[in-house]
């Protein structure tokens, strides 16, 4: 049964189910009760009173030996108290317990997911953002989880809600947006230290949404429009500076090659191809420039 008061609906039906017969209960109640029945009618036939006594201690033994029978699925474990005193913890599988005297909680030791919800925090440049999570833990101490704190899954979500704010309120705007990772591990750290001593174990932490002021959006998105047109100027600037480096260095090659400026000249007139209504026109041969070229070295 639950030790105070539970908020997890879960842990609720779980503690429903502890009470509730099983189908194993069931079925040993009617097996005894067939047995009792069977015996309490052959004893009625000598002396009915008998039969009468036989047929009511019988059907109250076997009452009491179903309710001591109890099923742990395997993922589960329970905890007996008895006469509101800890006795053990037993499962997972088919145990006994002594009715009236015992009673027994079942525990999930598999790993529970619960959402953080949305926190208002002020980062340390004075945004304000709105942000949620979600938690991932187990139960790692059945006795612990059970015997220290009145509801685990409720006091491990405010425990993170408030390690989220701390963490928050202690990084700037840009560290949120970037280091979204780096956020979870340290708000996980902050609840894992807390939540040992409860018997909780916890897996991991994610953030799942940032909220930001409309207008800050709108700032940030002119802010990248900028940035990328910067780039895309800078971009422009060094390939323009390497196009003209490399034209130079291609004079260069040209100048020192006598038939070089030859050559690209008859590539070109060759890259026009063969259409007629192309129409090339030479206003000095290239022979007479060379002439003329080599006439005024060697004056």
């Amino acid at each position: 049964m639950a030790i105070g008061q539970d908020f997890d609906p879960g842990q609720q039906l779980r503690l429903m189910q502890a009470g509730m017969p099983s189908f194993l209960q069931g079925a040993v109640f009617l097996v005894l009760v067939a047995i009792t029945a069977g015996l309490a009618a052959w004893v009625g036939q000598k002396d009915p009173v008998w039969g009468v006594g036989i047929g009511i201690t019988g059907l109250l033994l076997s009452a009491l030996i179903a309710a001591s029978i109890k099923v742990a699925n395997q993922w589960e474990r329970g905890i007996v108290l008895r006469l509101g005193e800890f006795k053990s913890i037993r499962g997972p599988g088919m145990f006994c317990i002594v009715p009236i005297f015992d009673r027994v909680r079942l525990v999930d030791t598999r790993v529970l997911a619960t959402d953080i919800p949305r926190q208002e925090a002020i980062t340390r440049d004075n945004v304000p953002v709105g942000i949620n999570g979600a938690l991932f833990f187990k139960v790692s101490k059945v006795e612990d989880a059970v015997m220290k704190i009145q509801d685990y899954v409720h006091a491990i979500s405010l425990l993170a809600q408030t390690a989220l704010r701390d963490v928050v309120g202690g990084m700037t705007l840009d560290e949120l947006l970037s280091e979204r990772e780096r956020i979870g591990k340290r708000v996980q750290e902050i609840v894992d230290k807390e939540a040992n001593q409860w018997g909780l174990e916890v897996s991991g932490i994610r953030l799942q949404d940032i909220e930001m002021p409309e207008d800050l959006k709108k700032i940030m998105s002119r802010q990248a429009s900028a940035e990328r047109e910067k780039r895309a100027t800078i971009t422009k600037a060094e390939g323009d500076k390497l196009a003209a480096d490399n034209l130079a260095d291609a004079a260069r090659t040209m100048a020192a090659s006598p038939g070089a400026m030859q050559l690209r000249t008859l590539q070109t007139i060759d890259g026009l191809g063969p259409t007629a209504s192309n129409t090339v026109l030479l206003a000095l041969p290239i022979e007479i420039m060379e002439m003329v070229r080599s006439l005024t070295k060697n004056t």
